[in-house]
Protein backbone atom coordinates (compact mmCIF):
# COMPACT_ATOMS: atom_id res chain seq x y z
CA UNK A 1 0.00 0.00 0.00
CA UNK A 2 2.92 2.68 1.25
CA UNK A 3 4.49 2.40 -2.41
CA UNK A 4 1.02 2.66 -4.30
CA UNK A 5 0.43 5.52 -2.31
CA UNK A 6 4.08 6.97 -2.95
CA UNK A 7 3.79 6.38 -6.88
CA UNK A 8 0.68 8.57 -7.08
CA UNK A 9 1.77 10.95 -4.76
CA UNK A 10 5.14 11.50 -7.09
CA UNK A 11 3.01 11.63 -10.09
CA UNK A 12 0.99 14.56 -8.41
CA UNK A 13 4.22 16.22 -7.37
CA UNK A 14 5.72 15.30 -11.11
CA UNK A 15 2.72 17.68 -12.53
CA UNK A 16 2.96 20.82 -10.00
CA UNK A 17 7.13 21.05 -10.23
CA UNK A 18 8.10 19.03 -13.99
CA UNK A 19 5.28 20.25 -15.83
CA UNK A 20 5.82 23.70 -15.17
CA UNK A 21 9.64 23.43 -15.72
CA UNK A 22 8.34 21.81 -19.22
CA UNK A 23 6.05 24.76 -19.58
CA UNK A 24 8.37 27.34 -18.54
CA UNK A 25 11.05 26.09 -21.29
CA UNK A 26 8.18 26.23 -24.07
CA UNK A 27 7.57 29.32 -22.92
CA UNK A 28 3.60 29.56 -24.66
CA UNK A 29 2.21 33.01 -24.84
CA UNK A 30 -0.93 35.03 -25.18
CA UNK A 31 -1.70 34.98 -29.22
CA UNK A 32 -4.51 33.75 -30.61
CA UNK A 33 -4.80 29.91 -30.50
CA UNK A 34 -4.90 27.92 -34.10
CA UNK A 35 -8.64 27.36 -33.16
CA UNK A 36 -9.53 30.41 -33.69
CA UNK A 37 -7.47 31.47 -36.94
CA UNK A 38 -8.65 28.41 -38.91
CA UNK A 39 -11.60 27.88 -36.97
CA UNK A 40 -14.32 25.57 -39.35
CA UNK A 41 -16.79 24.22 -37.25
CA UNK A 42 -15.73 20.40 -37.75
CA UNK A 43 -12.18 19.44 -36.36
CA UNK A 44 -11.29 23.73 -35.64
CA UNK A 45 -13.15 24.55 -32.64
CA UNK A 46 -12.24 26.24 -29.88
CA UNK A 47 -13.78 24.31 -26.06
CA UNK A 48 -13.05 25.28 -22.24
CA UNK A 49 -10.15 23.88 -20.73
CA UNK A 50 -12.32 21.75 -18.54
CA UNK A 51 -13.43 20.34 -21.27
CA UNK A 52 -10.45 19.77 -23.48
CA UNK A 53 -8.77 18.31 -20.49
CA UNK A 54 -11.30 15.19 -20.26
CA UNK A 55 -11.47 14.47 -23.93
CA UNK A 56 -7.67 14.81 -24.54
CA UNK A 57 -7.76 11.87 -21.16
CA UNK A 58 -10.21 9.98 -22.72
CA UNK A 59 -8.85 9.98 -26.11
CA UNK A 60 -5.55 8.94 -24.90
CA UNK A 61 -6.53 6.46 -21.80
CA UNK A 62 -8.00 3.62 -23.77
CA UNK A 63 -7.28 0.13 -23.28
CA UNK A 64 -3.40 1.04 -22.86
CA UNK A 65 -3.41 1.71 -19.09
CA UNK A 66 -5.97 -0.81 -18.30
CA UNK A 67 -5.19 -3.85 -20.26
CA UNK A 68 -1.21 -2.41 -20.81
CA UNK A 69 -1.00 -2.44 -16.95
CA UNK A 70 -2.89 -5.73 -16.06
CA UNK A 71 -0.51 -7.49 -18.68
CA UNK A 72 2.50 -4.99 -17.19
CA UNK A 73 1.36 -6.33 -13.75
CA UNK A 74 2.55 -9.96 -14.65
CA UNK A 75 6.09 -8.41 -14.09
CA UNK A 76 5.37 -7.72 -9.91
CA UNK A 77 4.95 -4.26 -8.35
CA UNK A 78 8.29 -3.20 -10.12
CA UNK A 79 6.10 -1.87 -12.59
CA UNK A 80 5.04 0.69 -10.79
CA UNK A 81 8.70 2.35 -11.09
CA UNK A 82 8.18 2.32 -15.50
CA UNK A 83 4.45 3.85 -15.01
CA UNK A 84 5.37 6.66 -12.47
CA UNK A 85 8.91 7.79 -14.11
CA UNK A 86 7.91 6.79 -17.53
CA UNK A 87 5.06 8.95 -17.27
CA UNK A 88 6.46 11.88 -14.87
CA UNK A 89 10.09 12.33 -17.60
CA UNK A 90 8.80 10.70 -20.61
CA UNK A 91 4.87 10.18 -21.58
CA UNK A 92 3.94 13.57 -20.06
CA UNK A 93 6.54 15.76 -22.04
CA UNK A 94 6.21 13.67 -25.35
CA UNK A 95 2.09 14.67 -24.74
CA UNK A 96 2.73 18.29 -24.51
CA UNK A 97 5.15 18.95 -27.24
CA UNK A 98 3.34 17.05 -29.38
CA UNK A 99 0.53 19.12 -28.54
CA UNK A 100 2.21 22.56 -28.44
CA UNK A 101 3.84 21.91 -31.61
CA UNK A 102 0.84 20.68 -33.30
CA UNK A 103 -0.16 24.14 -32.32
CA UNK A 104 2.47 25.94 -33.27
CA UNK A 105 2.59 24.78 -36.64
CA UNK A 106 -1.26 25.15 -37.85
CA UNK A 107 -2.61 21.89 -36.02
CA UNK A 108 -0.28 19.63 -38.13
CA UNK A 109 -0.40 16.28 -38.11
CA UNK A 110 2.30 13.99 -36.01
CA UNK A 111 3.82 13.33 -39.59
CA UNK A 112 3.78 16.22 -40.78
CA UNK A 113 5.83 17.63 -37.71
CA UNK A 114 8.44 14.95 -37.28
CA UNK A 115 9.06 15.66 -41.43
CA UNK A 116 10.01 19.12 -40.20
CA UNK A 117 12.71 18.50 -38.21
CA UNK A 118 13.79 14.86 -38.97
CA UNK A 119 13.15 15.16 -42.84
CA UNK A 120 10.49 14.82 -45.86
CA UNK A 121 12.16 11.08 -45.77
CA UNK A 122 10.89 10.37 -42.18
CA UNK A 123 7.75 12.88 -43.02
CA UNK A 124 6.36 10.00 -45.59
CA UNK A 125 7.54 7.18 -42.81
CA UNK A 126 5.62 8.56 -40.34
CA UNK A 127 2.25 8.86 -42.80
CA UNK A 128 2.10 5.40 -43.53
CA UNK A 129 3.19 4.42 -39.99
CA UNK A 130 0.68 6.40 -38.45
CA UNK A 131 -2.10 5.32 -40.68
CA UNK A 132 -1.33 1.45 -39.70
CA UNK A 133 -0.84 2.59 -36.05
CA UNK A 134 -4.12 4.43 -35.61
CA UNK A 135 -6.03 1.44 -37.36
CA UNK A 136 -4.50 -1.05 -35.58
CA UNK A 137 -5.90 1.21 -32.40
CA UNK A 138 -9.07 1.40 -33.56
CA UNK A 139 -9.19 -2.41 -34.06
CA UNK A 140 -7.40 -2.90 -30.36
CA UNK A 141 -10.44 -0.78 -29.19
CA UNK A 142 -12.92 -2.03 -30.88
CA UNK A 143 -12.47 -5.85 -29.81
CA UNK A 144 -12.05 -4.97 -26.13
CA UNK A 145 -15.19 -3.49 -25.30
CA UNK A 146 -17.50 -5.80 -27.47
CA UNK A 147 -15.82 -8.47 -25.94
CA UNK A 148 -17.10 -6.85 -22.07
CA UNK A 149 -20.32 -5.77 -23.21
CA UNK A 150 -21.20 -9.57 -24.22
CA UNK A 151 -20.08 -10.46 -20.78
CA UNK A 152 -23.22 -7.83 -19.54
CA UNK A 153 -25.92 -8.80 -22.04
CA UNK A 154 -27.79 -11.78 -22.80
CA UNK A 155 -25.97 -14.45 -25.00
CA UNK A 156 -28.14 -13.85 -28.16
CA UNK A 157 -26.03 -10.15 -28.28
CA UNK A 158 -22.97 -11.76 -28.89
CA UNK A 159 -19.49 -10.55 -29.58
CA UNK A 160 -20.03 -10.42 -33.14
CA UNK A 161 -23.32 -8.05 -32.62
CA UNK A 162 -21.63 -5.71 -30.21
CA UNK A 163 -18.43 -5.79 -32.76
CA UNK A 164 -21.02 -4.50 -35.90
CA UNK A 165 -22.62 -2.08 -33.31
CA UNK A 166 -19.05 -0.31 -32.40
CA UNK A 167 -18.00 0.26 -35.82
CA UNK A 168 -21.42 2.01 -36.88
CA UNK A 169 -20.39 4.00 -34.13
CA UNK A 170 -16.89 4.74 -34.93
CA UNK A 171 -18.09 5.56 -38.28
CA UNK A 172 -20.66 8.05 -37.54
CA UNK A 173 -18.07 9.49 -34.48
CA UNK A 174 -15.56 10.22 -37.00
CA UNK A 175 -17.56 11.31 -40.41
CA UNK A 176 -19.40 14.65 -37.81
CA UNK A 177 -17.78 17.57 -36.57
CA UNK A 178 -15.81 17.38 -33.71
CA UNK A 179 -18.46 18.92 -30.64
CA UNK A 180 -21.37 17.11 -32.04
CA UNK A 181 -20.44 14.00 -29.87
CA UNK A 182 -16.96 13.97 -29.11
CA UNK A 183 -17.13 17.34 -27.10
CA UNK A 184 -20.50 16.53 -25.90
CA UNK A 185 -20.75 13.43 -24.49
CA UNK A 186 -16.89 12.61 -23.43
CA UNK A 187 -16.11 15.15 -21.09
CA UNK A 188 -19.06 13.36 -18.98
CA UNK A 189 -17.26 10.12 -19.83
CA UNK A 190 -13.86 10.79 -19.08
CA UNK A 191 -15.61 11.92 -15.59
CA UNK A 192 -16.69 8.48 -15.39
CA UNK A 193 -13.47 7.33 -16.35
CA UNK A 194 -11.56 8.73 -13.21
CA UNK A 195 -14.42 7.70 -10.95
CA UNK A 196 -14.56 4.16 -11.57
CA UNK A 197 -10.45 4.25 -11.11
CA UNK A 198 -11.07 5.98 -7.69
CA UNK A 199 -13.81 3.17 -7.37
CA UNK A 200 -11.27 0.10 -7.85
CA UNK A 201 -7.91 2.31 -6.26
CA UNK A 202 -10.46 2.71 -3.02
CA UNK A 203 -11.84 -0.53 -2.39
CA UNK A 204 -8.21 -1.69 -2.42
CA UNK A 205 -6.91 0.67 0.51
CA UNK A 206 -9.53 -0.09 2.17
CA UNK A 207 -10.68 -3.37 1.73
CA UNK A 208 -8.89 -5.87 4.73
CA UNK A 209 -9.33 -8.81 2.30
CA UNK A 210 -6.52 -7.60 0.14
CA UNK A 211 -2.83 -6.85 1.04
CA UNK A 212 -0.82 -5.14 -1.92
CA UNK A 213 2.53 -6.12 -2.19
CA UNK A 214 5.29 -3.28 -1.63
CA UNK A 215 8.36 -2.88 -4.57
CA UNK A 216 10.77 -3.64 -2.17
CA UNK A 217 9.94 -6.85 -1.56
CA UNK A 218 9.57 -7.73 -5.50
CA UNK A 219 12.30 -5.93 -6.56
CA UNK A 220 12.67 -8.50 -9.67
CA UNK A 221 10.84 -9.31 -12.79
CA UNK A 222 8.28 -11.55 -11.58
CA UNK A 223 7.15 -12.68 -15.12
CA UNK A 224 7.14 -16.83 -15.50
CA UNK A 225 9.32 -16.14 -18.63
CA UNK A 226 10.46 -12.73 -19.19
CA UNK A 227 13.03 -10.03 -17.64
CA UNK A 228 11.43 -6.33 -17.37
CA UNK A 229 13.95 -5.00 -19.52
CA UNK A 230 12.61 -5.06 -22.49
CA UNK A 231 9.40 -6.30 -22.20
CA UNK A 232 8.05 -4.60 -19.32
CA UNK A 233 8.64 -1.25 -20.90
CA UNK A 234 6.99 -2.31 -24.19
CA UNK A 235 3.65 -4.16 -22.86
CA UNK A 236 2.93 -1.30 -20.77
CA UNK A 237 2.68 1.09 -23.65
CA UNK A 238 -0.22 4.06 -23.00
CA UNK A 239 0.68 3.69 -18.87
CA UNK A 240 4.11 5.57 -19.49
CA UNK A 241 4.64 6.45 -22.57
CA UNK A 242 2.42 5.98 -26.18
CA UNK A 243 2.74 7.27 -29.49
CA UNK A 244 -0.34 6.97 -30.21
CA UNK A 245 -0.59 9.99 -27.89
CA UNK A 246 1.03 11.91 -30.55
CA UNK A 247 -1.50 11.22 -33.24
CA UNK A 248 -4.35 12.17 -30.45
CA UNK A 249 -2.39 15.58 -29.10
CA UNK A 250 -2.79 17.20 -32.37
CA UNK A 251 -6.93 16.89 -32.30
CA UNK A 252 -6.85 18.92 -28.98
CA UNK A 253 -4.41 21.33 -30.20
CA UNK A 254 -6.98 22.26 -32.78
CA UNK A 255 -9.45 22.71 -30.09
CA UNK A 256 -7.06 24.77 -27.28
CA UNK A 257 -8.67 28.08 -25.89
CA UNK A 258 -5.37 29.40 -24.41
CA UNK A 259 -1.96 28.39 -25.25
CA UNK A 260 -0.96 28.20 -21.15
CA UNK A 261 -3.85 25.38 -20.81
CA UNK A 262 -1.46 23.13 -22.78
CA UNK A 263 0.18 21.97 -19.34
CA UNK A 264 -3.27 21.24 -17.89
CA UNK A 265 -4.25 19.49 -21.09
CA UNK A 266 -1.52 17.35 -22.27
CA UNK A 267 0.92 16.87 -19.41
CA UNK A 268 -2.57 16.97 -16.54
CA UNK A 269 -3.79 14.41 -18.98
CA UNK A 270 -0.53 12.07 -19.45
CA UNK A 271 -0.27 12.30 -15.56
CA UNK A 272 -3.87 11.37 -14.82
CA UNK A 273 -3.58 8.55 -17.44
CA UNK A 274 -0.60 7.51 -15.81
CA UNK A 275 -2.48 6.87 -12.46
CA UNK A 276 -5.18 5.08 -13.97
CA UNK A 277 -2.39 2.40 -15.32
CA UNK A 278 -1.32 2.64 -11.33
CA UNK A 279 -4.68 1.75 -10.18
CA UNK A 280 -5.27 -1.48 -12.63
CA UNK A 281 -1.38 -2.43 -11.88
CA UNK A 282 -1.54 -2.76 -7.87
CA UNK A 283 -5.23 -4.36 -8.59
CA UNK A 284 -3.38 -6.84 -10.70
CA UNK A 285 -0.80 -7.89 -8.41
CA UNK A 286 -2.99 -7.29 -5.56
CA UNK A 287 -5.70 -9.49 -6.27
CA UNK A 288 -3.67 -12.52 -8.04
CA UNK A 289 -1.68 -14.51 -5.76
CA UNK A 290 0.84 -15.41 -8.57
CA UNK A 291 1.91 -13.72 -11.85
CA UNK A 292 0.64 -17.28 -13.18
CA UNK A 293 -2.55 -16.97 -12.16
CA UNK A 294 -2.72 -13.32 -13.61
CA UNK A 295 -1.39 -14.64 -16.63
CA UNK A 296 -3.49 -17.28 -16.81
CA UNK A 297 -6.52 -15.37 -16.70
CA UNK A 298 -6.24 -14.64 -20.27
CA UNK A 299 -7.96 -12.48 -21.92
CA UNK A 300 -7.14 -8.99 -20.11
CA UNK A 301 -11.14 -8.12 -20.34
CA UNK A 302 -12.09 -11.59 -18.52
CA UNK A 303 -9.51 -10.35 -15.58
CA UNK A 304 -11.09 -6.49 -15.80
CA UNK A 305 -14.23 -8.49 -14.91
CA UNK A 306 -13.01 -10.74 -12.78
CA UNK A 307 -11.53 -7.74 -10.92
CA UNK A 308 -14.28 -5.39 -10.71
CA UNK A 309 -16.37 -7.93 -9.35
CA UNK A 310 -14.30 -9.35 -6.94
CA UNK A 311 -13.62 -5.44 -5.61
CA UNK A 312 -17.12 -3.98 -6.05
CA UNK A 313 -19.72 -6.50 -6.42
CA UNK A 314 -22.06 -6.99 -8.71
CA UNK A 315 -23.71 -3.83 -8.77
CA UNK A 316 -20.28 -2.06 -8.45
CA UNK A 317 -18.45 -4.03 -10.72
CA UNK A 318 -21.49 -3.56 -13.63
CA UNK A 319 -21.29 0.14 -13.57
CA UNK A 320 -16.77 0.02 -13.28
CA UNK A 321 -16.98 -2.45 -16.21
CA UNK A 322 -19.05 0.26 -18.54
CA UNK A 323 -16.65 2.44 -17.43
CA UNK A 324 -13.73 0.18 -18.73
CA UNK A 325 -15.92 0.07 -21.96
CA UNK A 326 -16.44 3.40 -22.25
CA UNK A 327 -12.69 4.07 -22.28
CA UNK A 328 -11.70 2.37 -25.16
CA UNK A 329 -14.28 2.80 -27.20
CA UNK A 330 -13.45 7.02 -27.07
CA UNK A 331 -10.17 5.91 -27.66
CA UNK A 332 -11.29 4.19 -30.91
CA UNK A 333 -13.00 6.67 -32.55
CA UNK A 334 -10.73 9.17 -31.84
CA UNK A 335 -8.10 6.57 -33.47
CA UNK A 336 -10.13 6.54 -36.37
CA UNK A 337 -10.73 10.64 -36.99
CA UNK A 338 -6.78 10.84 -36.30
CA UNK A 339 -6.51 8.41 -39.20
CA UNK A 340 -8.67 9.91 -41.71
CA UNK A 341 -7.12 13.97 -40.37
CA UNK A 342 -3.39 12.51 -41.02
CA UNK A 343 -4.48 11.25 -44.90
CA UNK A 344 -5.96 14.80 -45.33
CA UNK A 345 -3.39 16.29 -44.33
CA UNK A 346 -0.88 13.52 -46.11
CA UNK A 347 -3.32 14.24 -49.54
CA UNK A 348 -4.08 17.85 -49.15
CA UNK A 349 -7.94 16.89 -48.86
CA UNK A 350 -10.40 19.77 -47.81
CA UNK A 351 -12.02 17.93 -44.55
CA UNK A 352 -14.39 20.93 -44.40
CA UNK A 353 -16.89 19.25 -47.39
CA UNK A 354 -18.75 16.44 -45.88
CA UNK A 355 -17.85 14.24 -49.51
CA UNK A 356 -14.57 13.69 -48.30
CA UNK A 357 -14.82 13.36 -44.72
CA UNK A 358 -17.24 10.05 -45.84
CA UNK A 359 -14.99 8.77 -48.40
CA UNK A 360 -11.96 8.52 -46.17
CA UNK A 361 -14.34 7.75 -42.91
CA UNK A 362 -15.49 4.74 -45.03
CA UNK A 363 -12.32 2.87 -46.42
CA UNK A 364 -11.19 3.30 -43.03
CA UNK A 365 -13.63 1.23 -41.43
CA UNK A 366 -13.58 -1.47 -43.94
CA UNK A 367 -9.80 -1.77 -43.47
CA UNK A 368 -10.56 -1.68 -39.79
CA UNK A 369 -13.68 -4.78 -40.05
CA UNK A 370 -11.02 -6.19 -42.35
CA UNK A 371 -7.59 -6.44 -39.71
CA UNK A 372 -10.73 -7.87 -37.08
CA UNK A 373 -9.93 -10.74 -38.43
CA UNK A 374 -6.45 -11.24 -36.84
CA UNK A 375 -5.88 -12.71 -33.72
CA UNK A 376 -5.93 -10.15 -31.00
CA UNK A 377 -2.93 -11.50 -29.05
CA UNK A 378 -0.91 -10.70 -32.73
CA UNK A 379 -2.67 -7.49 -32.74
CA UNK A 380 -1.56 -6.22 -29.33
CA UNK A 381 1.95 -7.14 -29.59
CA UNK A 382 2.39 -5.19 -32.62
CA UNK A 383 0.49 -2.17 -31.49
CA UNK A 384 2.59 -1.86 -28.19
CA UNK A 385 5.86 -2.27 -30.59
CA UNK A 386 4.83 0.43 -33.25
CA UNK A 387 3.22 2.64 -30.20
CA UNK A 388 6.55 2.82 -28.88
CA UNK A 389 8.91 3.17 -31.48
CA UNK A 390 6.33 6.05 -32.57
CA UNK A 391 7.13 7.48 -29.60
CA UNK A 392 10.56 7.42 -29.58
CA UNK A 393 10.41 8.60 -33.00
CA UNK A 394 8.64 11.84 -31.97
CA UNK A 395 11.10 12.56 -29.17
CA UNK A 396 13.57 12.37 -31.39
CA UNK A 397 11.88 15.14 -33.36
CA UNK A 398 11.16 17.10 -30.32
CA UNK A 399 15.16 17.43 -29.00
CA UNK A 400 15.63 18.13 -32.74
CA UNK A 401 13.32 20.95 -32.33
CA UNK A 402 14.54 22.27 -28.98
CA UNK A 403 18.03 22.12 -30.36
CA UNK A 404 17.29 24.66 -33.29
CA UNK A 405 15.83 26.96 -30.71
CA UNK A 406 18.92 26.78 -28.44
CA UNK A 407 16.51 25.37 -25.48
CA UNK A 408 17.55 22.34 -22.93
CA UNK A 409 16.60 19.37 -25.28
CA UNK A 410 18.05 17.14 -22.91
CA UNK A 411 14.66 16.80 -21.39
CA UNK A 412 13.40 15.00 -24.45
CA UNK A 413 16.58 13.56 -25.85
CA UNK A 414 16.83 11.53 -22.78
CA UNK A 415 13.55 9.91 -22.94
CA UNK A 416 14.57 9.48 -26.32
CA UNK A 417 18.00 7.39 -25.78
CA UNK A 418 16.57 5.84 -23.50
CA UNK A 419 13.52 4.23 -25.78
CA UNK A 420 15.49 3.98 -28.85
CA UNK A 421 17.50 1.42 -26.77
CA UNK A 422 14.41 -0.08 -25.55
CA UNK A 423 12.70 -0.38 -29.20
CA UNK A 424 15.81 -1.63 -30.57
CA UNK A 425 16.78 -4.44 -28.05
CA UNK A 426 12.87 -5.08 -28.38
CA UNK A 427 13.11 -5.56 -32.34
CA UNK A 428 16.44 -7.85 -31.74
CA UNK A 429 14.82 -10.14 -29.28
CA UNK A 430 11.30 -10.55 -29.40
CA UNK A 431 9.74 -13.49 -30.67
CA UNK A 432 7.41 -11.44 -32.95
CA UNK A 433 10.69 -9.82 -34.77
CA UNK A 434 14.07 -11.31 -34.88
CA UNK A 435 14.39 -13.24 -31.96
CA UNK A 436 18.16 -13.21 -31.43
CA UNK A 437 19.53 -14.23 -28.28
CA UNK A 438 18.81 -12.23 -25.21
CA UNK A 439 22.28 -11.02 -24.39
CA UNK A 440 23.07 -10.46 -28.17
CA UNK A 441 19.94 -8.40 -29.01
CA UNK A 442 20.77 -6.17 -25.88
CA UNK A 443 24.50 -5.56 -26.89
CA UNK A 444 23.25 -4.57 -29.90
CA UNK A 445 20.10 -2.26 -29.29
CA UNK A 446 22.04 -0.76 -27.28
CA UNK A 447 25.06 -0.34 -29.49
CA UNK A 448 22.50 1.25 -32.19
CA UNK A 449 21.18 3.54 -29.77
CA UNK A 450 24.81 5.06 -29.09
CA UNK A 451 25.14 5.48 -33.29
CA UNK A 452 21.45 7.77 -33.12
CA UNK A 453 22.83 9.53 -29.96
CA UNK A 454 26.61 9.89 -32.01
CA UNK A 455 24.56 11.14 -34.45
CA UNK A 456 22.36 13.71 -33.27
CA UNK A 457 25.51 15.55 -31.32
CA UNK A 458 27.06 15.51 -34.87
CA UNK A 459 24.37 16.87 -35.92
CA UNK A 460 24.25 20.20 -33.80
CA UNK A 461 27.98 20.55 -34.37
CA UNK A 462 27.06 20.69 -37.94
CA UNK A 463 24.29 23.35 -37.17
CA UNK A 464 26.58 25.23 -35.00
CA UNK A 465 29.70 25.28 -37.40
CA UNK A 466 26.61 26.71 -40.14
CA UNK A 467 27.32 23.54 -42.44
CA UNK A 468 23.34 23.09 -42.28
CA UNK A 469 20.47 24.89 -42.31
CA UNK A 470 17.98 24.26 -39.05
CA UNK A 471 14.54 23.61 -39.81
CA UNK A 472 13.13 27.34 -40.26
CA UNK A 473 10.28 28.57 -38.25
CA UNK A 474 7.97 30.13 -41.01
CA UNK A 475 4.75 29.38 -38.76
CA UNK A 476 2.73 31.18 -36.18
CA UNK A 477 4.19 31.31 -32.33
Amino acid sequence: MISFLCSIGLLILGYIFYGKFVEKLYAPNENKTIAYIKGDGVDYVPMPVWKTYLIQLLNIAGTGPIFGALAGAVFGPVVYLWIVFGCIFGGAVHDYFCGMLSERNNGASISEIVGKYLGNGMKNVMRVFSVILLLMCGVVFTEGPAELIAMLTPETLDVDFWLTIVMVYYFVATFVPIDKIIGRIYPIFGLCLIIMAIGVGGTMLISKEFVMPEIWDHFRSEHPTLPCWPYMLITVACGAISGFHATQSPLMARCLNNKKDGRKVFYGAMISEGMIALVWAAAGVTLYETREALQASGMASIAVYDICMRLMGPIGGIVAVLGVIVCPISSGDTAYRSARLTIADWFKIDQSKWQNRFVITLLLLITGAYILDVDYGIIWRYFSFSNQTLATIVLWAESIYLLTKNKNYFITLIPAIFMTAVTSTYFMVAPECLEIPYKAGVIIGISYTICLAYLFFKYKERIAKGVVKPPEDNVRK
